[in-house]
């Protein structure tokens, strides 16, 4: 009982700061929620085309469009995370609309909505799929906002720079990426 209670306000301290939490498969690599019933084998490089996908998908799905450009790419001792940096200003006024846009999307897509952080300033949506990817949208500095595709735990291999073609500037090999800088009739107004 002891052990639960110092591990719930850790819980509480990752979700708040915005640290992603995925599910993991088994040592293996094997992925989870696979609806053969079978266990599949999917390796770093997989999970991060379909982090890609994941994130290329809830992109489309935010209407009107934003710029954006990749940002760093980690791995972990068994999983991968993939990122992508919105490049449109997003004014203070336009972030929940945003945010509201991605749950909406991830919903219709049957994700499971794990969090939601209203804060004023850094607001968030986290979100999981079946096959235990964790995705998210959060603001940050500068009112910037981030998208980023956790993988379950799959087996180690090398991984690849995404292939998909930001929308804007790639700004390769720039790192940190420029706070955004692209100005948006809709997103950076006020939504009056």
């Amino acid at each position: 009982m002891r052990r639960a209670k110092r591990f719930l306000p850790l819980v509480a301290v990752v979700l708040a700061l915005g640290v992603p939490l995925s599910g993991c498969g088994s040592e293996d690599g094997s992925v989870r929620g696979v609806s053969t019933g079978k266990e599949r084998v999917m390796d770093m490089q997989e999970a991060a085309e379909q982090s890609d996908a994941m994130l290329d998908a809830v992109l489309k799905g935010i209407d009107p469009d934003v710029q954006w450009a990749h940002g760093p790419t980690t791995t972990r001792a068994c999983g991968v995370t993939r990122r992508r940096a919105v490049m449109t200003v997003v004014s203070p006024e336009r972030r929940q609309t945003f945010l509201d846009r991605a749950e909406t999307f991830w919903r219709k897509n049957d994700y499971r909505i794990k969090a939601v952080n209203k804060d004023e300033k850094f607001p968030a949506v986290y979100a999981v799929t079946k096959s235990g990817f964790g995705v998210s949208v959060s603001f940050r500095g500068k009112g910037q906002a981030f998208l980023e595709a956790d993988s379950p735990c799959v087996k180690e291999s090398k991984v690849a720079a995404p292939t998909a073609e930001p929308n804007g500037p790639a700004y390769k090999d720039v790192y940190p990426l420029p706070r955004p800088n692209v100005r948006s009739d809709f997103w950076s107004g006020t939504g009056g």
